[in-house]
């Protein structure tokens, strides 16, 4: 089963999302310009500089039966719930072994997470200092391993071809999915569930990420919080939730007479080598990795009409991503629609990767780009680099193949671009 050129395709997709517990509400609310972010109503809250966030829309005690949720990190249930959608959505039911429709051998899972199971950690601690070494959970150290959300979604669909868990920061997601397209190609497998989960709505990492500057503490407007683009953008908004796409040889679905959304065509990998957190101020690492993508597939840029950026709404990080679409695809940027979309959903961290992968599979499959919501007066830099898809969601071209971009860049000089095109 060996090959370094097999296609790989897009049969299923799932999410849970500050906008909806599902991929079709979430897209629902992607198109309609709804924002997720709303103030928090947590006692731990009020003495925060940062009193906002993203949280998910539908808690997974709704969708996860109690004792198995106990024994999950919140990260994990995200990832679970979002599997088991994709899962079937790919209209496989039942798990590999089972379902005679995909071979566990032939199947892995690649479900990444930029912190994994941090809220684990940090409240077993204070059941250790609180109540004592007896009350500490036993289930503790599986769930806060950072594969923890990985392991539980390869054992829910029989994976047996490899289960890994790439942790790249805010690049954690996407690169998820770029090494299941790798897997796949070169014949490790023919299925992989990949994506990205993230649950790190908690005191600490809220105040640190408040104490870095790099959060928005536009606490009077919460839904306005999260503005890329906008000249008056001051930080993120920190959401949860995941996404996961079923990924699969194009020869496989085939056979199966599987639904496919779109192509996945690659990706394109670098680093910034530049510094810790912040991004490297002209995009140099971010080219290099749209480069990368146009050097290692047949993708025409011709063909991309849409890109979904990683823009979190801080003031060098935007600007710099448009700099390097400018820089890559010169004049053919002039015909990307560019959307913005953690202005809804605000920034999952290492589960953006996946859920804006959903969100960019969606646009090609449905030929509409969600809007960038928020942006009351556009940065300059901004308007004479890219064309942002603003206030409304617009429609793509209805006819021909198209392609689309998802860009991921994380602490670390992390950056990962994923290309998806229509069949």
């Amino acid at each position: 089963m060996s090959s370094t050129n097999r296609t790989v395709v897009v049969t299923g997709i799932g999410a849970t999302t500050p906008l909806g517990g599902d991929a079709a509400s979430t897209w629902e609310g992607l198109v309609a310009g709804k924002s997720g972010v709303r103030l928090l109503e947590h006692e731990w809250a009020a003495e925060q500089a940062v009193r906002i966030a993203a949280e998910i829309a539908v808690e997974p005690s709704e969708v996860i039966p109690r004792p198995q949720a106990r024994r999950l990190d919140r990260s994990a249930q995200f990832a679970l719930i979002a599997a088991k959608e994709a899962w079937a959505d790919a209209g496989f039911t039942d798990k590999a072994g089972e379902d005679p429709a995909v071979d566990p051998d032939r199947l892995g899972a690649v479900i990444a997470s930029g912190i994994g199971g941090v809220t684990t950690l940090l409240d077993q601690y204070d059941v250790l200092k609180e109540k004592g070494v007896r009350r500490v959970s036993p289930h503790t150290v599986p769930m806060l391993m950072p594969n923890g959300p990985s392991a539980n979604v390869g054992l829910a669909v029989g994976a047996r071809a490899g289960v890994h868990t790439p942790v790249s920061a805010c690049a954690s997601g996407a690169e998820a999915i770029g090494y299941a397209i790798e897997m796949i190609r070169t014949g490790r497998a023919d299925v992989v569930v990949a994506g990205g989960t993230e649950a790190a709505i908690h005191p600490l990492p809220i105040a640190a990420f408040g104490n870095m500057m790099a959060m928005s503490k536009n606490n009077d407007d919460p839904q306005g919080a999260s503005r890329p683009y906008d000249v008056d953008r001051d930080g993120f908004v920190l959401g949860e939730g995941a996404g996961v796409l079923v990924l699969e040889s194009a020869e496989h679905a085939a056979k199966r007479g599987a639904r496919v959304y779109a192509e996945a065509v690659g990706q394109g990998i670098s680093a910034d080598g530049h510094d810790i957190v912040q991004p490297e101020p002209e995009g140099r690492g971010i080219s290099h990795a749209l480069q990368n993508l146009l050097d290692n597939t047949d993708l025409d840029p011709a063909e991309i009409v849409h890109v979904n950026a990683h823009a979190t709404s801080t003031p060098a990080g935007d600007v710099a991503e448009l700099k390097a679409l400018r820089k890559v695809f010169g004049d053919d940027a002039d015909h990307m629609a560019v959307s913005a979309t953690k202005s809804m959903t605000g920034h999952l961290l290492g589960g953006a990767g996946g859920v804006e992968s959903v969100a960019t599979v969606l646009a090609l499959y449905n030929r509409i780009a969600p809007p960038t919501i928020n942006v009351r007066e556009l940065d300059p830099e901004a308007e004479a680099s890219a064309d942002i898809v603003r206030g409304e969601a617009r429609k793509l071209p209805v006819e021909g193949r198209i392609a689309a971009l998802n860009d991921s860049f994380g602490f670390g000089g992390h950056n990962v671009v994923l290309a998806f095109r229509t069949i």
